[in-house]
């Protein structure tokens, strides 16, 4: 995964890229926020394969996902993973936008 060409290793951003630490799991409530984690050019273009890229989707939840983590979060699937990554986001910033306009529409208290 491509992580860190735009996040910190303590998953803080930096220069206009969101910080991942307990915000990333808001966006599991959502499929398309789901599909989002997939998709963004960091994890779709990875060099890992499907299986090692789902290990470390679901290992980032876990280590950055902090109180936006639902206690009954569904890790992701490598069947999953290797459909959404098939469609890599080009559009990611406004992308971004709109699921947190709908997450912050839904009383989930993401930064934007």
């Amino acid at each position: 995964m491509l992580c860190q060409g735009c996040h910190i290793p303590t998953g803080e951003g930096g220069r206009g890229v969101p910080n991942m630490n307990n915000q990333v799991g808001y966006f599991l409530h959502l499929p398309a926020g789901r599909e989002y984690l997939v998709r963004v050019p960091g994890s779709a273009n990875s060099a890992l394969n499907d299986e090692r890229l789902t290990e470390l989707l679901n290992w980032t939840l876990l280590e950055f996902g902090g109180s936006s983590l639902a206690a009954d979060w569904q890790p992701y699937s490598v069947a999953e993973v290797t459909a959404a990554r098939q469609q890599p986001l080009f559009e990611v910033i406004e992308f971004r936008a709109q699921l947190v306009e709908q997450l912050q529409q839904a009383n989930y208290p993401i930064d934007p």
